[in-house]
């Protein structure tokens, strides 16, 4: 499976995860929300194996520039927060130093 796609997929469950203790603690939600939470937490951590990478601390780099973006996209989509000029800015930036980890060639 292609790297982005998978690391899309781990921050939307890592944020998912998160937010439901979130919710819990801070929206006064229903402790059940903790369930679903945990579980999503677990897929998370799950899909960041199926990243191809030679070094687990790579792929987690790659991966912080991938959650930045997608904790904004939340931050929109389901708190209702447009995101201003310095998020978006701040996206790219953390997306172009994903890349450049992610693509950089790699010597022997």
């Amino acid at each position: 499976m292609p790297t982005y796609p998978v690391f899309a997929a781990a921050a939307l469950a890592e944020i998912a995860g998160c937010f439901a203790f979130w919710a819990w603690l801070r929206l006064d939600k229903s402790p059940w929300w903790l369930a679903p939470g945990m579980l999503s937490l677990a897929v998370f951590a799950d899909l960041l194996t199926l990243a191809k990478s030679e070094a687990a601390g790579r792929a987690y780099s790659v991966y912080g520039g991938i959650y930045i973006v997608a904790a904004i996209i939340w931050l929109w989509g389901f708190e209702g927060h447009r995101p201003d000029r310095w998020d978006i800015a701040g996206g790219v930036v953390c997306l172009l130093g994903s890349a450049l980890i992610l693509f950089a060639p790699r010597g022997a």
